[in-house]
């Protein structure tokens, strides 16, 4: 071998070892980082072979096989992963495509989403949890200059607490040298019900992170213990007794970068660096995100395109659905879910149904609910108040006397919540907004109207007798308030029981139900 080759594999050894090392591309042959770092390889091989014969003139004093072997490699393999690619793309596989998610098109929605309890309803959107946690280390200003907050909120079940949490990273390269052998301090959380938000402070702090250097970088460290895994998008968790860590999905796929899924799970203890990897069925169920949202948007949208074949996706159309802008989260029995509207492929103002997927087991059903899209729901809400300009935020969806409805808040310029608004998902020209000050609960009985709040738990029966009795109109709705032999008093809507309530007088006895008894109960049923 001549002595120009061996120096220009040798330089290329260092370029793929510096390349590495910075880009950290994985080594397996389903991955494109890979390809790609094996393109650059060659290439440079090439251009090391093709500038070595060029004389002093700038003359090419002949063209070496290596530089054509290197350059001809490139377009070789690069035509053979685009036929394989072809091979395993939708055109001939979409029925695989359509089953990369296992859709229940069986279930009720009332038999599955429990009704509401607005004691426990996540109202505080992404954008208001992150500004709850900027305030908080904004109070704290010896971290401030340090650190910085995160935008990773990932929201979990923690504690029977509906919470989005999030680390602190290092806010600078220098103040990673600064704090590199304390680490990252802490992590916040916010709860998503009661807007409480807190800086956890870590008895050690969190080395690898995405914020940090050379072997102390999240992705690094990764790499170097999973040389051949390919990772998905990464999200912050902590386990029941608060203890922060990283869950890393590692991706399959078919052919080259086709038809992505999740193979395995690896979660990192960001404190010590030791990490473990898990088949899916043995993931820990404190973890409450194993598939990346967009993951599912993208299963989702395959199933509804290629359900009935290719040449149906694209000519014919028959039954071709697709998810419609925009995802939220709910939580039941300890998990995350991810629900989105389902629309057809014409792209209408009208939803088919909806889809909810759980973040950890990606069990999906979905709801044959016809109704509005979430945006259009929204546009209603902030069409109520247009004079005020508020801003909807992404539609709640819940269960409200087992009819599935969208709930949003109403946010003014500085993004303070200043209404409430409930739209029926059927029906959804009822729209019904509430000032904010009076309680989501009020909000909701304006909503009902003459349907009872069955989704504010067990309610109180009690039998009085009414020694008092006087009526007032608030905002157009007539409310009576009682007091009885007790001389405990009362208030009730008009709109609970608009047959009974004009025509009571004092001395009556009445049936009457509440949810708690307050000095001045509110009456939810009479009769």
């Amino acid at each position: 071998m001549k002595k120009r080759n061996i120096i220009n594999i040798v330089l290329t050894i260092l370029f793929g070892c510096v390349w590495y090392y910075f880009l950290l591309p994985p080594i397996h042959l389903q991955s494109f980082d890979f390809w790609i770092f094996i393109f650059a390889m060659l290439g440079f091989y090439g251009c090391c072979s093709f500038l070595g014969n060029i004389d002093a003139r700038g003359r090419v004093r002949k063209v070496e096989k290596s530089m054509i072997f290197s350059f001809s490699s490139i377009f070789i393999i690069l035509g053979a992963i685009l036929i394989i690619n072809l091979i395993v793309s939708p055109v001939f596989q979409s029925k695989s495509y359509s089953r990369r998610i296992d859709i229940q098109e069986d279930h009720s929605f009332t038999d599955d989403v429990e009704q509401v309890d607005f004691n426990s309803l996540p109202l505080l959107d992404r954008d208001s949890s992150s500004k709850l946690g900027d305030r908080v280390m904004g109070q704290m200003p010896e971290m401030v200059s340090q650190y910085y907050v995160s935008d990773k909120y990932t929201q979990i079940n923690y504690q029977d607490s509906i919470i989005r949490v999030t680390p602190l990273e290092y806010n600078g390269f220098f103040k990673y040298l600064n704090n590199r052998k304390k680490g990252v301090v802490g992590y916040i959380t916010v709860d998503s019900v009661t807007g409480e938000s807190n800086l956890v402070k870590l008895e050690q702090g969190m080395k690898y992170m995405p914020s940090a250097i050379l072997n102390k970088d999240l992705y690094r460290h990764l790499r170097f213990s999973y040389p051949t895994d390919i990772f998905g998008t990464e999200s912050f968790e902590i386990d029941n007794e608060g203890n922060p860590y990283w869950i890393v999905p590692v991706m399959k796929f078919s052919g080259v970068g086709l038809k992505r899924d999740v193979a395995s799970v690896i979660i990192l203890d960001p404190i010590s660096g030791k990490s473990q990897k898990y088949e899916l069925e043995d993931v820990p169920t404190w973890v409450d995100h194993v598939y990346d949202s967009n993951l599912i948007i993208e299963q989702v949208n395959d199933w509804g395109q290629y359900k009935d074949g290719f040449l149906n996706s694209i000519f014919g159309q028959k039954g071709v659905v697709m998810t419609t802008e925009g995802y939220n989260y709910t939580v039941m029995k300890d998990d995350v879910y991810l629900y989105t509207g389902i629309t057809s492929v014409s792209n209408d103002e009208a939803n088919v149904g909806f889809i909810m997927t759980n973040m950890r087991t990606k069990e999906t059903n979905y709801y044959a609910v016809p109704g509005a899209k979430e945006y259009s729901a929204m546009a209603s809400a902030e069409g109520q108040v247009q004079q005020m300009k508020y801003t909807a935020t992404f539609p709640l969806l819940i269960n409200l006397n087992d009819k599935p409805t969208y709930l949003m808040s109403l946010k003014d310029n500085a993004g303070l919540v200043k209404m409430y608004a409930f739209v029926d998902v059927v029906d959804y020209q009822k729209v019904v907004v509430t000032d904010a000050s009076e309680g989501i609960e009020k909000a909701a009985e304006n909503y009902l109207g003459e349907e009872a709040i069955e989704a504010s738990g067990d309610l109180v029966s009690k039998e009085i007798t009414i020694s008092k009795i006087s009526d007032v109109s608030i905002d157009g709705t007539t409310y009576y308030y009682i007091i009885d032999g007790e001389n405990k008093r009362y208030r009730v809507s008009i709109k609970v029981n608009k047959d009974l309530l004009p025509f009571l007088e004092v001395g009556e006895t009445v049936e009457i139900k509440y949810k708690e008894e307050k000095e001045v109960t509110e009456i939810l049923e009479i009769s």
